[in-house]
C-alpha cells in the first residue's frame, strides 16, 4: 500500500515571514481576502500586523471575527453568509486552531455548497473541490492547522466535536511567523504547546505511522522537549523554536492520524469546553501508560529526544516509564494540572465515554481501545 503525504503548496518559516503576503496575493492575481480572525487578536493587534500590510499595499479585504473557542457549526454558516456578502476570492485565516478551522470549513463550503448543513462534513467527506484558497498565519504554537489537512466543528446542539479530514481543505500557503506568536500568554504557549507535543507522540505510536512521519514526529519531539519550557517564558528563541515545531508534528500526523487522547480531548471540549490544549495535555501520560505495551522500542526514542540519559542500558519497561516521566516533568513544568477532578461529573461518564469512542480519531490508536478502557482512563484522573 502506498502512503501518502499531502502538505501546502508552499510554507514561510521566521521572523518576518507574513511579509511576503502581499507577494503571494499579487502574483496570484487575488482581489479581496476574507479575513478570518478572532476578536482578541483584532482588539489587541494582532490581527493587524497583517491587515496594515494589505492596507500599505492598497489590498481589499474584510475581517470576519465571529470566531469562538471550539468553533460551533453557527459561525462557519455565518462566515460562509459574510465570505459571500464580502465578494471575496481567498481567505487569510490569522489565529489558533479556532481561526483556522472555521476558515477551512467556510472554504470548503464555498466551493461545495452542498455540504452547506456543515454536519455532512464529518469525517471523509466526499468533496469534489478545493476549498477556497486560504492564506494560513498562525499565532499560536500548537494545533497546526495552517498544514492539516483536518479541522474539528463543535455541534452545541448534540453536545459533540467531530473532526472532518479533507485534502481540500489544507491552506495552499502557510506563513508561520514567531512574531505573530510573541502575544501569547504563558497559558495558552503551554497548552498549545503540548497539544503539539500531543499530536507528535500520537502520530509516532498511531497504527498508521512510517518512517518519514517517524522522523517528523521525532524532530517535533526534540525541539519541544528543549524549548517549550522557555516559549512559556517568553523567550524569543523559545518562540520560534516551537514555531517550527508545532508545524514539523502537523506535516506527520496530518498524514497518518492521531489517536485516543485526541479523542477523549474532543469530549471533554464538546462537554465542558475545556481547552482544547489542556484536554489533549491532561490525558497524555495516562494515555501513554495505556498504550505502552503496543509501542514495541519507540518510548525509548521517545524518552532519548527529550533528553533522558542512558536510555539504551534501561530495561524495556524502564524507558517506557522514563519517556511517560519526561512528558509529565514538562506538563507540570509549564504548568499543565494533570487531573480531572472536578471537571467530569459521574453522571456524565458512560456518554462521554461512548462519544470518545466513535470519535475519528479513535482507529488510529495503537491498541485498540473499548468504551470501557476509555471510561477507567476517565475516572483514573477524576480522583
Amino acid at each position: 500500500m502506498a502512503n501518502r503525504i499531502t502538505l501546502n503548496q508552499t510554507s514561510y518559516h521566521g521572523k518576518g515571514a507574513i511579509n511576503e503576503i502581499v507577494n503571494e496575493v499579487k502574483s496570484h492575481g487575488w482581489k479581496k481576502a476574507f479575513v478570518c480572525s478572532d476578536p482578541d487578536l483584532v482588539k489587541f493587534g494582532v490581527t493587524a500586523k497583517v491587515t496594515d500590510l494589505l492596507d500599505k499595499a492598497g489590498l481589499a479585504y474584510e475581517v470576519y471575527s465571529d470566531i469562538k473557542p471550539n468553533p460551533p457549526i453557527a459561525s462557519v454558516k455565518n462566515g460562509v453568509e459574510a465570505y459571500k456578502k464580502a465578494k471575496a476570492d481567498y481567505i487569510i485565516a490569522i489565529g489558533g486552531g479556532s481561526s483556522m478551522d472555521t476558515a477551512k470549513a467556510v472554504g470548503i463550503i464555498i466551493t461545495n455548497p452542498e455540504f452547506a448543513d456543515v454536519r455532512s462534513l464529518e469525517g471523509v467527506a466526499p468533496t469534489k473541490n478545493p476549498c477556497a484558497p486560504i492564506l494560513a498565519v498562525p499565532t499560536t504554537s500548537g494545533t497546526a492547522a495552517e498544514v492539516t489537512i483536518n479541522y474539528v466543528i463543535t455541534d452545541p446542539e448534540k453536545k459533540r466535536k467531530f473532526v472532518c479530514v479533507d485534502v481540500h481543505d489544507i491552506p495552499i500557503i502557510a506563513f508561520v511567523d514567531s512574531d505573530m506568536m510573541m502575544s501569547m500568554p504563558k497559558g495558552l504557549c503551554a497548552s498549545t504547546g503540548m497539544d503539539a507535543l500531543t499530536h507528535a507522540i500520537e502520530g509516532y505510536i498511531t497504527k498508521g505511522a512510517w518512517e518519514m512521519t517517524d522522523m517528523m514526529h521525532l524532530k517535533a519531539i526534540e525541539i519541544i522537549g528543549r524549548a517549550l519550557r522557555s516559549s512559556v517564558n517568553g523567550e524569543a528563541k523559545g518562540r520560534e523554536d516551537m514555531a517550527l515545531a508545532q508545524y514539523i508534528a502537523g506535516m506527520g500526523f496530518s498524514n497518518v492520524g492521531l489517536g485516543v487522547d485526541h479523542s477523549m480531548a474532543h469530549t471533554l471540549s464538546a462537554y465542558y469546553d475545556m481547552p482544547h490544549g489542556v484536554a489533549c495535555a491532561t490525558l497524555l501520560p495516562t494515555v501513554m501508560e495505556y498504550n505502552a505495551d503496543y509501542t514495541g522500542e519507540k518510548y525509548r526514542e521517545i524518552a532519548r529526544v527529550m533528553g533522558v540519559k542512558n536510555v539504551d542500558s534501561m530495561s524495556q519497561a524502564e524507558y517506557r516509564k522514563a519517556a511517560i516521566d519526561a512528558v509529565k516533568q514538562l506538563a507540570t513544568d509549564v504548568g499543565i494540572k494533570l487531573s480531572l477532578k472536578g471537571v467530569i461529573p459521574e453522571s456524565d461518564l458512560d456518554a462521554l465515554s461512548a462519544d470518545a469512542k466513535k470519535d475519528a480519531c479513535t482507529p488510529g490508536n495503537p491498541r485498540d481501545v473499548t468504551v470501557e478502557d476509555i471510561k477507567q482512563m476517565f475516572k483514573s484522573l477524576m480522583q
